[in-house]
């Protein structure tokens, strides 16, 4: 289904994932690590973004509805060439960041809805496709 190159970003997202959970010691490592390969396959393949113009009306929305896996959303960004840096990566869950615990819209290039309570997105995202027609 994946070809070395899939693997190789698939295994990327959970590293940097891991890697950023680890060095906050804080944090949820299980749905990057689970869920890396759908959302790798859902940017790689289907979703239509524009990371130098993150704004641009008619991109698709990627709304990450389990906040608590946010590090998974920022590696993405960071991959898929966001305002996002390894730095950031690096102080994610830190005072100051722009990598908060909990995805914030406005707050980092690339997110498109401010999430945290499981269940959350799906009214976030059916509200934003609501509002396009």
């Amino acid at each position: 289904m994946f070809d070395n190159t899939d693997q190789l970003a698939i295994n990327t997202i959970r590293t940097l994932s891991m890697d950023g959970v680890q060095k906050a010691n804080s944090g949820h490592p299980g749905l990057p690590m689970g869920a890396a390969p759908m959302a790798y396959t859902l940017w790689a393949k289907h979703l239509k973004v524009n990371p130098k113009n993150s704004k641009w009306v008619d991109r698709d929305r990627f709304v990450l509805s389990a906040g608590h896996g946010s590090i998974m959303l920022y590696s993405l960004l960071h991959l898929a060439g966001y305002d996002v840096s390894i730095d950031d990566l690096k102080n994610f869950r830190q005072w100051n960041s722009k990598t908060p615990g909990h995805p914030e819209v406005h707050f980092t290039d690339g997110v498109e809805a401010t999430t945290g309570p499981l269940g959350q997105g799906i009214a976030n995202a059916v509200g934003m496709a609501m509002a396009e027609t």
